[in-house]
């Protein structure tokens, strides 16, 4: 049976508009992306951290009721779970303030176990800060011995401050453990000041070899794979860019499942292939960006999940 690990922050989002909140909802592209996946009945374990708290158990049934396992987040009892209070302004532009306290031992998680063909989505700080980094590459070393599908989501939430220089040797390294690398125009802002993404592709990522899938401001998304570019193009607009991101990349992960992609298919991959990926990627977007909580909803669950190898499902 194929895996889904997904490591990534838990974190409570709360949209505020005129300064009155607008929703609440469990957020960070690795969640969301992992409660679809969970949805459709593959096996998803989310590895992860929260507090004991109430916000924690907010958190964790979140995930349990979209049939993701949680034996490996992290239950600290000393510090609060991760908040982010997301202000919009009348255009539309996000500013974030993220509150939260860890205690100092912390990300003591039970690793799941890897084979080969299972796919490892990463990404946010957990990819680039310590003390979480240093566990996390551990397992991403072992994925790739493994043979496992590694799919990075490069980047970290606004509102994060870091020494860019200080932490880029980190984000260098991911790409070289990567087999696919996911990014929209607000990461590679952050990471790659003044570059657009082929840039990014020729100067930063080529050399270690993933494939490279990145998503413009249209919601378009561009292929870099080897010396081959495909441009896949989409008209649906969304204000909802989390929740289209989330949805876009667990319908990459969906499709690589449904359709039988192995670890030694990825460098393979034909245009034609690819952009079956991406129909399926842009259906996953639409749906979670028009949900209040950026997960696909049950009736469109049931609906892909016929796709799937059943030795790929578990019993909800």
């Amino acid at each position: 049976m194929r895996k889904i690990i997904a490591i990534g922050e838990s974190i409570l989002d709360t949209v505020y508009c005129n300064h009155r909140p607008e929703r609440t909802f469990v957020g960070g592209r690795v969640s969301n992306a992992a409660a679809s996946l969970g949805e459709l009945g593959l096996q998803v374990s989310m590895v992860s951290e929260c507090c004991t708290d109430k916000v924690g158990d907010w958190v964790i049934d979140f995930f349990e009721s979209h049939h993701v396992d949680t034996k490996s987040i992290d239950r600290y009892p000393d510090g609060s779970t991760p908040l982010a209070a997301i202000f919009k302004d009348d255009s539309g532009i996000e500013s974030i303030v993220n509150y939260g306290a860890y205690p100092l031992n912390r990300f003591n998680v039970i690793w799941p176990r890897i084979d080969e063909d299972d796919i490892v989505l990463f990404g946010s700080y957990y990819a680039i800060d310590e003390p979480q980094r240093e566990r996390l590459f551990d397992l991403l070393s072992y994925a790739c011995e493994r043979k496992a599908i590694v799919v990075y989501l490069p980047g970290f939430q606004h509102g994060t401050q870091f020494n860019l220089t200080k932490v880029m040797p980190n984000i260098l390294e991911n790409f070289e453990v990567s087999t696919i690398v996911i990014d929209h125009d607000k990461d590679i802002n952050n990471m790659f000041p003044n570059q657009d993404s082929e840039k990014v592709w020729n100067n930063h990522i080529k050399f270690y070899g993933p494939t490279y899938i990145h998503i413009n401001p249209a919601e378009n998304a561009i292929i870099y794979q080897g010396m081959d570019k495909f441009v896949c193009d989409y008209t649906y607009q969304t204000v909802n860019h989390l929740g289209w991101q989330a949805g876009f990349i667990a319908g990459v992960i969906y499709e690589l499942i449904a359709s039988g992609i192995r670890y030694s298919d990825i460098a393979i991959i034909t245009q034609e292939r690819w952009q079956q990926v991406m129909t399926q990627a842009f259906e996953f977007a639409k749906c979670c960006s028009e949900s209040d909580n950026n997960c696909i909803t049950a009736d469109f669950a049931a609906s892909k999940a016929n796709r799937l190898p059943q030795g790929c499902l578990v019993e909800k």
